[in-house]
């Protein structure tokens, strides 16, 4: 199985997909590729068999092709069982279902406003209300499904799963800017951020020598 994700100090999609890998517990050959190169252009053009959307993450296993970070981790529970991703309660798996497919959609202020940047301690940056409006709805479900069916441990579901797969780039994004929290957010990301293969994903970032100069702008705001 390979798994050919973007850079890792700034491509979110990329994260979803190789924590989904690891949660899945299947040995995968990793293959990181500098999205904002020249060679990642011509690579685009040149190779729709490999990379058939064009864009990263993308997971290959034998001859199966699986783009998209949401299809690659339901295609992974599909082969390790579901229960590794999502909680076994139906209410607690519907919830679970809703918040990953929200994040999946929607939250396009935050996403723009507020570009993953691994590296990167940003003071005062300021934000739009509609931005505002996505981080206080972030906050809405993390507090919600704590405390509905957070009592099996600290992640948003007591268990790591799909959910924290698919939030843990705004925990990173929200550490990048120093967005304020209420203590039991800060407290959950503080378990995400120290989460072994978060911390992976950091350090590997913070060794990447690529810089794309369009996510490096808000260093400037």
């Amino acid at each position: 199985m390979k798994l050919i994700i973007g850079n890792k100090n700034y491509s979110s999609w990329s994260l979803r997909a190789w924590l989904a890998a690891k949660q899945s517990g299947i040995l995968f050959e990793e293959l990181t590729v500098n999205i904002g190169g020249d060679d990642w252009q011509v690579a685009k053009r040149q190779s729709g068999e490999i990379m058939p959307s064009g864009k990263v993450p993308i997971l290959w296993d034998g001859e199966v092709v699986v783009w998209d970070s949401l299809a690659i981790l339901e295609y992974l529970a599909d082969k390790v069982g579901r229960d590794r991703f999502w909680p076994k309660d139906d209410a607690a798996r519907g919830m679970a279902r809703a918040v990953v497919a929200e994040m999946h959609s929607s939250f396009r202020a935050l996403r723009s406003e507020l570009p993953m940047n691994v590296r990167a301690r940003i003071e005062g940056h300021r934000v739009s209300e509609e931005c505002k409006q996505d981080i206080v709805r972030v906050l809405q479900i993390w507090a919600e499904a704590r405390a509905r069916y957070g009592e099996g441990g600290p992640f948003l579901f007591g268990t790591f799963g799909a959910a924290d797969v698919f939030f843990a780039p705004v925990v990173s994004r929200f550490v990048t800017y120093g967005i304020g929290v209420p203590g039991f957010a800060e407290a959950y990301m503080e378990t995400m951020w120290e989460q072994e293969w978060m911390q992976a994903w950091i350090n590997a970032a913070e060794d990447e020598e690529w810089t794309i100069e369009q996510y490096e702008v808000a260093r400037r705001a």
